[in-house]
């Protein structure tokens, strides 16, 4: 499939074509396929392409330049009888409308409409963001071609409605254990039920008093929670193990290491097992190059209460911002829908940023 030139001039209609390509994760071939061939058509960006992540940038870099990276996953949830597309007054409705094929559009139709940036420029759409970590195409080229990601500034095209996300919140799971004594139902004094032992960790957590935390006038809140328990071996059986799963949403001002020995403190007398992890992005504002973005929104930013892909270019020394016309509320459901006006808006934005 190739998209026309009236369709890459018009940021709303290529997004409607975008979402009329099925992409489930780890189905993203044909998308990809249009997106390169796109790409290929502005003889002014070096195109490059490795699995189904597709990467354009500017030629040689200028000197005194700075690099920007206009980023976006092509993949979405699977769909839920929200094919293909379909427009309602001002909005489109559809799956991954929001999240994210309107900001993907915007990247794409910049990359080959835009001429003489004020910046160099470079442009990722990659694969499996919706999946698990291991199989998300910009975590595999962070890994293998960091310098496909190396910039003054990322800008993830997630939805945000609109408005600036800045950097975003870790996540950290952990099971934390109660332990008993195995015995039969019918003698439980000779047992010590793990289930009901369960019941302390769960005081602390309803106890427990989250932190907010202000970086660079982005308030984070933090949250920690259960999200699961399991315990019990058979009906007539005094259960000696009972696991309380925990997802611990922390501030960017505080680390892997700091986060889990956080936990460990909170749970102290369990044991308490990390179970998987992704750090935080601080918000990256106070680069030049950021202030600009931000005046060209004209509105004040905001923390990502989330995680988002902004942590990988964060690892690389890279400041990242979430900014795309979705609303992050509808996403994966079957009611997911864009406005059409916040489109517009945003390629407007991003055009006047990047001319600058």
């Amino acid at each position: 499939m190739t998209f026309s030139s009236e369709v890459l001039a018009d940021p709303v209609a290529l997004t409607r074509a975008l979402v009329d390509i099925e992409s489930v994760s780890g189905d993203e071939k044909e998308i990809t396929d249009a997106v390169e061939v796109a790409l290929r058509s502005n003889p002014d960006l070096l195109v490059e392409r490795d699995g189904n992540v597709v990467l354009a940038r500017s030629g040689s870099p200028r000197p005194d330049s700075q690099r920007v990276i206009l980023a976006g996953h092509l993949d979405t949830v699977p769909i839920a009888d929200n094919l293909p597309a379909r427009v309602d007054g001002d909005l489109m409705y559809g799956c991954g409308t929001g999240d994210m094929k309107s900001g993907a559009a915007l990247a794409l139709h910049l990359a080959v409409t835009l001429s003489s940036p004020a910046y160099d420029i470079s442009y990722v759409f990659y694969d499996c963001e919706e999946v698990e970590s291991d199989r998300n195409g910009l975590n595999r080229i962070a890994a293998a071609r960091p310098e496909w990601l190396l910039a003054d500034l990322a800008i993830l095209l997630e939805p945000t409605h609109g408005l600036v996300e800045a950097g975003c919140q870790g996540s950290m799971r952990v099971d934390v254990r109660a332990e008993g004594k195995r015995a039969h139902s019918a003698r439980s004094w000779f047992g010590v039920n793990a289930i009901h032992g369960a019941g302390e960790i769960l005081d602390r957590l309803k106890a427990y008093q989250p932190r907010t935390v202000e970086i660079d006038r982005c308030t984070y809140r933090e949250g920690l929670n259960a999200v699961g328990i399991s315990g019990g071996v058979a009906g007539n059986v005094i259960p000696d193990m009972c696991d309380v799963m925990v997802n611990y949403r922390f501030a960017p001002d505080r680390d892997e290491a700091a986060a889990e020995q956080h936990m460990r403190e909170v749970f102290d007398g369990y044991a308490v097992k990390m179970t998987d992890s992704a750090p935080g992005a601080l918000p990256g504002l106070s680069a030049d190059v950021s202030q600009k973005f931000l005046a060209a929104v004209g509105q004040p930013p905001r923390a990502k209460l989330g995680w988002t892909d902004a942590a990988r270019f964060s690892a690389l020394g890279v400041p990242a911002l979430n900014y795309g016309p979705g609303d992050p509320n509808l996403s994966h459901t079957r009611d997911e829908h864009v406005e059409i006006p916040l489109i517009r808006q945003g390629a407007e934005t991003l055009r006047r940023w990047l001319s600058r």
